[in-house]
């Protein structure tokens, strides 16, 4: 959708993969993972992204400038993926329709998946869509939990979930689209209310429902969406399974 705001999380470091390069930029299949990211969300219509920066933010913009429609935003301090969208806060109030958010070391992102979560959004017009996954072993991820009647309630983190929640197997795979008034709504209102004293983004769709807004969580998302990359093995499972499916 040509008038969707894409805000991407490409601040971290990635400490784990045991090299002074920024995470966005480790190669997959031959090209930073960031850009597998940034033309997925072309391939899906959209154009204007605002990429989030941070360690070694001037190596990130460099690798970006063959793309068009590229913004930045920096996050001098990492305090949180909310405070990461935060930084975005001038371009997301001066927005009129979807926001889309995605992280920046996802290479398998697809954008068939993007087209879905957008016109989901364009029908039902709600506060929030979270793109979900229903997953085997949801070890380590965030669980959706749903009310009674089916609808999204809260994402509960591993760490927090009781014995109940921890055998749900839809998880959250931050990518969020927003409406653009709701998201700055529920930035406003977010707290480091945890051990990290960080900001996160996983917190506002819950303020947007405590608000009364429309939330909802659709697990449409592929099961090579949930390949995470941590680790420098991580990032071999991850390329290896690119190539199978033809990158």
């Amino acid at each position: 959708m040509a008038n969707t705001l894409a805000v991407i999380l490409a601040a971290g470091q990635g400490t784990r993969m045991n090299s002074d390069l920024p995470k966005v930029l480790f190669p997959a299949c031959e090209k930073p993972m960031i850009h597998h990211v940034v033309s997925a969300l072309n391939a899906a219509g959209v154009q204007r992204c605002v990429v989030v920066v941070g360690y070694r933010a001037d190596l990130v913009k460099d690798s970006l400038d063959a793309f068009s429609g590229i913004e930045f935003a920096v996050q001098a301090e990492r305090l949180g993926t909310g405070h990461a969208v935060m930084m975005c806060r001038n371009q997301i109030e001066s927005h009129e329709g979807p926001v889309l958010v995605v992280a920046g070391d996802s290479p398998m992102i697809q954008s068939t998946s993007i087209e879905k979560l957008l016109q989901r959004f364009e029908t039902e017009k709600p506060a929030c869509i979270l793109g979900t996954l229903l997953k085997d072993d949801p070890t380590g991820l965030g669980r959706i939990v749903r009310d009674s009647s089916g609808a999204f309630d809260s994402i509960v983190e591993q760490r927090d979930a009781t014995d109940e929640q921890l055998s749900i197997s839809e998880v959250n795979m931050s990518t969020y689209v927003f409406d653009a008034r709701g998201l700055s709504l529920a930035l406003s209102e977010l707290k480091p209310e945890n051990q990290q004293q960080e900001y996160y983004l996983t917190d506002c769709p819950s303020i947007l429902k405590e608000h009364g807004r429309l939330v909802i969580a659709d697990p449409i998302l592929q099961s090579c969406e949930a390949l995470s990359v941590n680790t420098p093995e991580e990032l071999a499972i991850v390329e290896s399974a690119m190539r199978r499916m033809g990158y």
